[in-house]
């Protein structure tokens, strides 16, 4: 698997996961920027993704829905806020309704997403910083660290295929 660690920082309300891949950054770029090619992987292993908009560059917004094993469907949003292709990509992140609108009430993050080089392949950085610890305990409460370390941990049979 993919992740190497997955670290909670609750005084810096952080979530930090950090993936190694045998792959060129150019390549695991690419697992973000095609929509095709993140409905493979973005979401745990039981809550495949469906995007029904990706527009995966400064200022675009991306609405998808992921589907849960019993047919229910959870809707999230993002606005990238800083892309620096293929090394970094700001987002801003949250709960959507069925129209992909997002939900006030609801917490949102801030996800950047770092690639360097690392042992003649890439590493990955996934940092979600959060507004409160309300919001974060909320968050991690809902399974985020061990869906987010599922999610990733699919992207290497997508790396050697």
């Amino acid at each position: 698997m993919s992740v190497t660690s997955v670290d909670k920082d609750f005084e810096q309300l952080t979530l930090t996961l950090i993936a190694d891949f045998d792959a060129p950054a150019e390549q695991v770029w690419r697992l973000w920027e095609d929509p095709r090619k993140i409905e493979r992987w973005w979401g745990p292993p039981t809550y495949p993704a469906t995007f029904e908009r990706h527009d995966f560059k400064q200022g675009g917004e991306t609405a998808y829905y992921m589907t849960g094993p019993e047919g229910d469907k959870h809707y999230g949003w993002w606005k990238v806020t800083a892309i620096d292709p293929p090394r970094s990509v700001e987002i801003t992140e949250g709960f959507a309704d069925d129209e992909g609108r997002p939900i006030p009430e609801m917490p949102a993050s801030i996800m950047r997403m770092r690639l360097s080089d690392h042992d003649g392949g890439t590493r990955m950085e996934l940092r979600s910083t959060f507004d409160s610890r309300e919001q974060m305990d909320q968050l991690v409460e809902m399974g985020m660290e061990e869906g987010l370390a599922g999610a990733v941990g699919q992207m290497d049979a997508l790396l050697t295929a």
